[in-house]
């Protein structure tokens, strides 16, 4: 393995000022683009996460290097299907059987990088194709057999390059054997793609019989959106077929907008007995390959021409990774709201039960009558509350076990109350996300149209520490020794008893017998606080035990609601909100090139 090393060191020119800002721009972009996820299942993410791969492994592999190298040698990708001699054309290119060519598929695995020798600093870093190791390589004259030319399309993924330097490949430029575009291994069709949007230009090869195939159309459309130099190379072609088949595949080329592609044709040849190709088959493309090298003005407007393609291309797609991210953004939004707005809906349902006098119904109330008594209890109301008073001290000391006989049913009330409305939020959230493409993604095989495990203890501890806190603020409350004499004849939890029925005691949404009982009720707790704390303090400690509660119940259901809320916070979508300014700057950048 060659070690990474710094094109400046190694004689490479340094960085002028207007490409040492240029290569800011780019790596801003390239950073933000980085930071960019789109976790989410919506229409837009799929195509956009390969913009994204394809647009970091553009930035990385060709754009910033070359805009850090502009005097670098031209790397130029020999393309092309399965079968269509790319492999020959090479070794006829160097005059050495320096590349394998063979039968079995796919033939090309490992891609072989030929330079010239004055060239190898310019290759043997990490300048461009950071990604894969290098490896220093031989020339040989000995065929290399078709039995071992191939591999197997299972075999293990493409790590390296092998680099071959040889005198024959002119200075100023280097070629890149790649794999086939349609390989049936797919490591090696994904190798031949980033090989070849590393390239500064394409030679492009098909054959006679083939040069109609989709696959290879695609590329070549796409490196006319690019504005890539190309050069087809029509291989194999017969003799007698030679000015009819080139008219064709002219034409073709002109109406795709390749017009200005340089055309070569390859006769059909006899090979001898290394495997090559007679010398002057490929005798006018070396040619122009090597007045090409010559040319310092020609080469920089080649490289400046793909440079600024590149950089259209990827603000192309930095666009469209802005829309999928925006809409991204827009179905987190959604997915969270909806589940905020349930378990807000439950929080004030729960509340609504807790106002209107609904949890006075059944065994609550049957335990409050039990403890302050029947009508004889009332009409002592009405005639002195300083009587009433005594009678109350003496009954809470006598017989404590009805308050909290009281507690633990408004407990067991209220706690019925927020099962019900916790599991009915879960129940409607899971069905929200489930009809939505990134909230079923999110939830998966998870059922969470329940409660979590342990809720109903969780929300029975709750509500006993709503309890304990306002008997500790009755106790506050109740500091003063006038007060405190009071409130113990009394007993703490007689008087927390009545604070809690006053808590659920209005009376909306009871009706009959009810409203009379229930209404009579909350005369009695308050009239019991308001003579032992007076009735400020009373309304105090009422307003303070809702709050109380309230932040409570809304503990209860957080920990419910983030059951769900989880799930999209460890998708962690990013919105790359910059992305749109950067495939502005990237804009600016090529139409000032």
């Amino acid at each position: 393995m060659i070690a990474n090393q710094d094109p400046s060191a190694s004689g490479a020119s340094p960085v002028p000022r207007g490409a040492a800002a240029a290569v800011d721009t780019l790596e801003a972009a390239r950073a933000e683009l980085a930071a960019t996820t789109l976790p989410l299942a919506v229409p837009e993410a799929q195509e956009a996460r390969q913009w994204i791969r394809e647009s970091l492994a553009q930035l990385d592999d060709y754009v910033i290097p070359r805009y850090r190298s502009l005097d670098a040698p031209l790397l130029a990708v020999v393309g092309g299907s399965t079968g269509a001699g790319k492999s020959t054309l090479v070794n006829a290119l160097v005059g050495f059987p320096v590349t394998r060519a063979g039968a079995i598929r796919p033939t090309t695995r490992q891609p072989i990088l030929l330079h010239h020798p004055q060239d190898a600093e310019w290759f043997e870093g990490h300048r461009i194709l950071p990604n894969l190791d290098r490896i220093r390589g031989m020339v040989s004259a000995s065929p290399v057999p078709a039995n071992q030319a191939g591999a197997s399309p299972d075999a293990q993924a493409i790590t390296s390059l092998v680099l071959v330097a040889h005198d024959n490949v002119p200075q100023g430029i280097a070629l890149l054997d790649a794999p086939d575009v349609d390989s049936i291994s797919d490591d090696n069709r994904r190798l031949a793609g980033q090989l070849l949007a590393a390239a500064d230009l394409w030679v492009f090869v098909t054959t006679a019989n083939r040069y109609a195939d989709a696959v290879p159309w695609r590329l070549l459309l796409d490196a006319a959106s690019r504005d890539i130099t190309v050069a087809v190379v029509l291989d194999r072609v017969p003799a007698a077929a030679e000015e009819e088949v080139r008219a064709d595949l002219q034409a073709m080329l002109d109406r795709q907008g390749l017009g200005e592609a340089k055309l070569f044709v390859v006769p059909e040849s006899e090979l001898d007995a290394l495997g090559m190709l007679p010398h002057e088959a490929a005798a006018p493309l070396r040619q122009w390959l090597g007045a090409l090298a010559a040319n310092a003005a020609g080469r920089a407007d080649v490289a400046r021409r793909t440079l600024n393609g590149a950089v259209k291309a990827v603000s192309v797609r930095l666009d469209g990774i802005a829309g999928a991210a925006a809409a991204q953004d827009t179905a987190a939004r959604e997915l969270e709201g909806g589940c905020v707005e349930e378990y807000e809906l439950a929080l004030s349902r729960i509340l609504a039960a807790t106002k209107d006098g609904a949890l006075l119904r059944g065994e609550v109330l049957a335990r409050w009558q039990d403890f302050v008594g029947t009508g004889e209890f009332f009409r002592t109301l009405e005639q002195n509350i300083g009587r009433m008073r005594d009678r109350m001290g003496a009954f809470f000391r006598g017989e404590p076990a009805p308050a909290v006989k009281v507690e633990t049913a408004i407990e067991t009330g209220l706690q019925a109350v927020i099962l019900d409305e916790a599991a009915n939020a879960a129940e409607n959230v899971d069905r929200r996300w489930r009809s939505d493409p990134a909230g079923r993604q999110l939830l998966g095989p998870d059922d969470l149209s329940g409660t979590s495990e342990g809720f109903d203890a969780r929300a029975a501890a709750a509500i006993r520490s709503w309890q304990e806190g306002l008997m500790e603020m009755i106790r506050t409350q109740g500091q003063g020794k006038r007060t405190q004499a009071r409130w113990l004849s009394f007993g703490i939890n007689g008087l927390g008893a009545a604070l809690m029925v006053v808590v659920f005691s209005m009376t909306a949404g009871l009706t009959g017998l009810e409203i009379g009982i229930a209404g009579g009720t909350a005369v009695v707790g308050q009239k019991l606080l308001e003579a032992v704390f007076g009735e400020d303090a009373v309304r105090r400690l009422a307003q303070q035990a809702r709050e109380d509660l309230h932040t409570q119940c809304q503990r209860l259901l957080d920990d419910e609601r983030q059951r769900f809320l989880g799930r999209l916070e460890a998708a962690h979508p990013r919105s790359g909100s910059d992305l749109a300014r950067h495939a502005a700057a990237l804009r600016r950048l090529a139409e000032a090139a």
